[in-house]
């Protein structure tokens, strides 16, 4: 499918919030007008997240799908420090003074300097409403853009964001036990097999020749020399297991990886029998990772450096979590099938401090944006996957009759964003219209405002 959009660019200020150095940056953002109405029809609002806002608006088909009955004109605007939209250039990542201007904060001011652009310079958009549409981090930007630009915005689809991940808000184990569950629903003895195999991984990387034989079953393409590297293999096949709950999708899909329908379930037909010995319940575990890395047959060997898409900004995601993205993870191995491993966020503080010079801020996003206590707020919509471990950190009952929440049962992470399927499931397509009528509500509500 191709899309047709225009690639433009704006130039914001790097800090919004000081008048210093007047410095600006250039901006990507994509426009799609094919089906917007010139008196000033809606405008839907991708608040870009980390990574390349291309991808982002390829795989969020549900706006082309809804464009042409809003009449909508459709617009995706890049992250800061993300894809093409790199503040400093190649130095933006060189150091803590040059990442200082990655927050969410900017990158909201940025969005709300863009609309109020777009609004001045395209004619017959002056009153065009504006409605804010995103995923995951994108979510939680379009649900924090409305409340703090609601007069920029009439309204948000915030599509699983975990905006309650921070703090002590929810349990740090939720997120993970989550995980935990679909694997179970997906096949008998899957979860007790990935459970029991990070003892398995343990007693045979005790030795070299241990070592040796993981590297081979694995096909790693740099083979384990020690302890050290067999803990990068188990956060390798914890990622794993965890992209795979993200991406549990009832058709085939290439949002991390290429990948089958309902991909967990075809995992877990390699992963039927727990109590396997250790060996050959790790050839199990190869099979059925191999499924995720290397469904199309490519790979030669396995390199635990790469666990999803290019298309992610890796690294300006990782001195994100390291400021004010603060979101605490904990398990135990009881609730979940995973290795116990408490929340530590000292550790997080150190690593913060070894790598780019500075100290996570764990409750500046609740004193920013509210925590729990965000009912003086209205028309955002909060949707959220069953299946998807996010939800764990997302609004899942409604707040107010205008700040509500949209459950999908068989949903994993925003699949009402992805484009309409004949495979999907009843949940999503009721979701997905509750959430055209609500943007409906929106416009009509702001054309009489207007």
């Amino acid at each position: 499918l191709i899309r047709f959009y225009y690639i433009r660019y704006f130039d914001p200020s790097i800090d919004h919030f000081g008048f210093d150095e007047n410095l600006t940056f250039q901006q990507r953002y994509l426009v799609a007008d094919q089906h917007w109405k010139k008196d000033n029809g809606p405008i839907l609002f991708y608040t870009g997240n980390e990574g390349d806002i291309t991808w982002f608006c390829n795989n969020t088909g549900f706006m082309w799908d809804v464009a042409e009955e809003l009449n909508a004109m459709l617009v995706f605007a890049e992250h800061r420090y993300y894809g093409e939209s790199l503040p400093f250039g190649n130095e933006s990542f060189s150091d803590s003074k040059h990442l200082n201007y990655l927050t969410s904060e900017q990158a909201l001011a940025d969005f709300a300097v863009l609309i109020e652009y777009l609004k001045m310079t395209i004619p017959g958009a002056r009153y065009s409403p504006v409605i804010a549409i995103g995923g995951s981090y994108g979510g939680m930007l379009a649900a924090w853009f409305r409340m703090k630009y609601p007069h920029v915005v009439v309204g948000a689809l915030a599509a699983s964001a975990p905006i309650w991940q921070f703090g002590d808000l929810v349990p740090c184990g939720a997120y993970f036990s989550i995980v935990t569950d679909d694997f179970k629903k997906s096949g008998t003895g899957c979860s007790e097999s990935i459970r029991n195999s990070w003892n398995a991984i343990n007693r045979l990387s005790s030795t070299d020749a241990g070592l040796q034989w993981l590297s081979n079953t694995f096909h790693l393409c740099s083979p384990l020399k020690s302890l050290q590297d067999a803990a990068v293999l188990k956060n390798w096949l914890s990622e794993t297991w965890v992209n795979l709950a993200m991406v549990n999708y009832p058709y085939k899909a290439d949002f991390l990886q290429p990948l089958p329908a309902w991909p967990i379930q075809e995992v877990c037909k390699f992963l039927k029998d727990p109590s396997l010995s250790d060996k050959l319940l790790l050839q199990n575990v190869f099979q059925a990772v191999n499924l995720y890395y290397n469904y199309s047959g490519q790979a030669s060997c396995l390199d635990m450096s790469e666990t999803a898409t290019k298309n992610l900004g890796q690294l300006g995601w990782y001195y994100q979590a390291c400021t004010e993205m603060v979101m605490p993870m904990c398990t135990d191995g009881i609730n979940d099938m995973f290795e116990p491993q408490k929340w530590d966020f000292d550790a997080l503080s150190e690593e913060c401090y070894r790598l780019w010079g500075v100290r996570p801020r764990p409750s500046w996003i609740l004193s920013m944006y509210g925590g729990k206590n965000i009912s003086s707020h209205s028309n955002i919509v909060f949707s959220n996957g069953g299946l998807d471990p996010w939800s764990a950190g997302g609004v899942t009952q409604n707040i107010t009759d205008s700040l509500v929440a949209i459950v999908i049962p068989d949903g994993a992470h925003h699949l009402d964003l992805r484009s309409r399927n004949p495979l999907d499931p009843k949940s999503v397509q009721q979701a997905r219209a509750l959430e055209i009528c609500y943007m409906k509500q929106w416009i009509e509500k702001a054309r009489h405002n207007h």
